[in-house]
């Protein structure tokens, strides 16, 4: 059993990885997120500092705390997901506990492939801002930390609004994807992602310095039609790359539409994901491929109910 600290254990991913390593065996202790005021040493500096004496004794630290919505104040983000992952690695570093933190496939952006390498593309407020939290932890990683960096893709939860709103559109009319449908595309349950944190954090072998989360084995049109429960209409290619393309290009008169092409585009053409090290290191998804109809179908239910 380990004993694990995860800071902003009471949000959406920080109160599911707490129940992930409960169902593990393993003892939590649940850390609350200090506010930061400003993106500066002398902040980071004290929050460290306050989180420090709630990481004695514990074998693992676990950063869920930060802002998951890509529409929020961009000097929020900058702090919350650039400056709290340093702080955080500053105080684990102390106790020599294993740090794990929480980042996001979105820092790689538009790549082909969505992989385990350093290598980001951010294109949005947010995730500029998650590629400098990594970046922050990578150099805590380089002089001695424990540090893992996770990557989980968009995470899917019956709570989550940006659920209800692709549940939404999967049930009605306007379900589309680009050709076939066949693409895969990365996406996660909630469960899932948790189960994958609480591994990381407590498994025997160091992980590397970054992990992204494996393929559920979702195609573009699989998603959809397990979520609303009827398959989507099929659009010409080269109409929806030139529909996806117009929406980036008007980014420049609108600040914002960016992030909004990017959903739009990795709804229509996916993204594929190499093969994890979490698979290879003997990790399996608790919550199976058929858990994204039941996922579906609660959403659906609750609208109407």
């Amino acid at each position: 059993m380990s004993r694990v600290a995860v800071v902003g254990a009471s949000g959406f991913v920080g109160s599911a990885v707490v129940e992930a390593l409960t169902r593990r065996g393993h003892e939590v202790v649940p850390v609350r997120a200090p506010r930061l005021t400003a993106a500066s040493d002398a902040e980071e500096q004290r929050a460290a500092d306050e989180l420090a004496p709630s990481f004695a004794g514990v074998d693992a630290v676990v950063n869920a705390a930060g802002i998951a919505e890509a529409t929020g104040d961009d000097a929020a983000m900058a702090t919350a997901n650039g400056v709290l992952p340093a702080a955080v690695a500053r105080a684990s570093r102390r106790h020599a506990a294993r740090f794990v933190h929480v980042s996001s496939a979105a820092v790689q952006g538009n790549a082909d492939l969505l992989d385990s390498s350093e290598a980001t593309h951010p294109f949005s407020p947010y995730s500029r801002s998650k590629a400098d939290g990594e970046r922050r932890v990578l150099t805590a990683r380089r002089e001695g930390l424990e540090a893992v960096v996770y990557r989980p893709p968009g995470v899917h939860h019956p709570s989550r609004r940006v659920t209800g709103r692709l549940v939404s559109l999967a049930a009605s009319p306007a379900s589309s994807v680009a050709g076939a449908g066949n693409r895969p595309t990365a996406q996660a349950l909630l469960e899932n992602v948790a189960d994958a944190i609480a591994f990381l954090a407590t498994c025997e072998t160091l992980p590397p310095a970054i992990v992204h989360h494996p393929s559920e084995g979702l195609t573009t049109s699989g998603l959809l039609e397990a979520l609303g429960g009827r398959p989507p209409r099929r659009l010409p290619t080269p109409l929806a790359r030139g529909l996806v393309s117009a929406g980036k290009r008007a980014n420049r008169v609108r600040p914002g539409l960016a992030g909004q092409a990017r959903r739009l585009e990795m709804l229509w053409f996916g993204q594929a994901q190499a093969p994890s090290w979490l698979t290879a290191a003997g990790w399996r998804p608790v919550a199976p491929l058929d858990h994204w109809m039941t996922l579906g179908r609660a959403v659906r239910e609750g609208e109407h109910a």
